[in-house]
C-alpha cells in the first residue's frame, strides 16, 4: 500500500502582486526567478499590438515552448488581445525534439499547412530553416508577414539569407526583467544589424559605460530575494550597446563577457561570434582571449563531417570583415555541440562560456585556461 507523506512547505518570498514567475537562462549561475505583475505584461503586449497594427496579423503559429516568456507575451497575449488566432501544436509537429534538435523539413511542412501570418523563432531555428529552404529550392509561404527573431544576436548575413528565401525575418530585443520585448524591427522600420526601435511601452537609454538601460515595464523583484531592493525606474540590462541617430538600438554584447586583450583592446565576443556564424559552415562559435595577444574560438560546424579546410575558409571570410584586433588567430573544433545535453549551453541556447573554456583550454593553449 502507498502512504502519503506530507513534507513541510518551504517558505518562499515573492513581491506582492506577482502574476508570473519566469526564470533567467542561468549562464552565470543558478537561474533567477523574475517576478512579473499583470501590468508589466499587459504593457508589453499592448505595445506589440500598437506597433504591429499596420501588419493586420490574424494568425500566429506558436513555434516555441510556452515556458519561453517571449512566446507567452508576444505569441499568445498580444495576438489574443488583437483578436487573432493562435495555432498551438505538439512540439514534434514543429520539428522540435528535446532542447536543441530542430527538424527544418517537418517545421516547414507545418508552416505550409498552417499558413500563419507570424512566427517567433530563435536565431538557430531561423538559420536551419533558411538553410533547408535554400538547399531544397523552396520558399516560405507568401502568407507570412513577420518572423520575429530574438534570444541572441542574429546578424545581417542570416537576415539576408532568410529574406532571399521569402522569410520576412526581423530582429528584436528583450529581457525577462522587462517582461520580454523592448525593441523590434518591423517592415518599413527596419535596420538590419540593429535590434530595432523601442516599442510604445519601452524607454531606452545608455549609461556612460555603454550599458543599455530600460524602463516602462519592469519586474517586481527576484523570487526568494526579499532583501533585494525593488527595481529602480531604470534597469541596467547588462548589455552593451548604443542607440543611433534614428532611434535604432544596436547591441554589442554582454558587459560581463567583454574581453580585454593584452594590447588593451576591448572586444565583445558576441560581435565576433555573429560574424563567424554568418558563414555557412559554422553553426556555433564561442570566442575567448581575455588578457591574450590575440583571439581564439571554439567552433561547431553546420555539418559534423565538415573538414578543417572548410572551417578555416569560413574563419578567413569572417576575419576579412573584422578589424585586425578582433580577428580569430586560432580555433579548435568543439568536442560536442553546445547544448543542454552536453552541458555547454543553457535551455535557451546561450553558450556556457566557462564550461566550454574548461573543456577546450588545453587545445586552445595553456594561457587560455581559467585562472581561478
Amino acid at each position: 500500500s502507498l502512504a502519503m507523506v506530507r513534507l513541510p512547505a518551504r517558505p518562499v518570498t515573492m513581491p506582492a502582486g506577482t502574476a508570473k514567475i519566469t526564470f533567467t537562462s542561468g549562464t552565470t549561475g543558478a537561474p533567477k526567478g523574475v517576478c512579473l505583475d499583470a501590468a508589466a505584461m499587459h504593457a508589453v503586449a499592448s505595445g506589440l499590438v500598437a506597433a504591429m497594427e499596420p501588419l493586420d496579423i490574424r494568425r500566429h503559429l506558436c513555434a516555441l515552448p510556452f515556458a519561453v516568456l517571449l512566446e507567452n507575451i508576444a505569441g499568445v497575449m498580444a495576438p489574443l488581445m488583437r483578436g487573432a488566432t493562435c495555432v498551438t501544436l505538439p512540439l514534434a509537429d514543429l520539428g522540435l525534439s528535446g532542447s536543441s534538435t530542430f527538424d527544418a523539413a517537418r517545421f516547414h511542412a507545418t508552416v505550409v499547412a498552417q499558413q500563419p501570418h507570424s512566427i517567433i523563432l530563435l536565431p538557430q531555428m531561423l538559420r536551419v530553416w533558411a538553410g533547408y529552404l535554400m538547399q531544397s529550392g523552396q520558399r516560405a509561404p507568401a502568407a507570412l508577414k513577420l518572423v520575429a527573431v530574438g534570444g541572441a544576436a542574429v546578424g545581417v548575413k542570416l537576415l539576408q539569407a532568410a529574406h532571399a528565401v521569402g522569410i520576412p525575418a526581423y530582429e528584436g530585443y528583450g529581457l525577462s526583467e522587462g517582461a520580454s520585448v523592448q525593441t523590434l524591427n518591423l517592415p518599413g522600420a527596419d535596420r538590419p544589424g540593429s535590434a530595432g526601435r523601442a516599442l510604445p511601452h519601452a524607454r531606452l537609454r545608455t549609461a556612460a559605460d555603454g550599458e543599455v538601460e530600460v524602463a516602462g515595464s519592469l519586474f517586481l523583484g527576484y523570487l526568494g530575494q526579499a532583501d533585494t531592493a525593488t527595481p529602480r525606474d531604470w534597469w541596467p540590462t547588462g548589455d552593451l550597446g548604443h542607440i543611433d541617430a534614428d532611434g535604432f538600438l544596436h547591441i554589442d554584447g554582454r558587459k560581463k563577457n567583454l574581453l580585454i586583450t593584452a594590447f588593451g583592446r576591448n572586444v565583445s565576443p558576441e560581435w565576433v561570434e555573429t560574424a563567424l556564424r554568418g558563414e555557412h559552415a559554422i553553426a556555433q562559435a564561442v570566442v575567448f582571449g581575455d588578457g591574450e595577444p590575440a583571439l581564439s574560438a571554439v567552433l561547431w560546424p553546420v555539418r559534423p563531417d565538415a573538414n578543417d579546410q572548410a572551417l578555416q575558409a569560413a574563419v578567413d571570410a569572417a576575419n576579412a570583415t573584422l578589424p585586425d584586433y578582433a580577428r580569430i588567430a586560432r580555433w579548435v573544433r568543439g568536442r560536442a555541440e553546445f547544448s543542454v545535453a552536453s552541458g555547454l549551453a543553457t535551455s535557451n541556447g546561450r553558450p556556457q562560456r566557462t564550461a566550454i573554456l574548461q573543456q577546450h583550454a588545453d587545445a586552445l593553449g595553456a594561457t587560455a585556461a581559467p585562472t581561478s
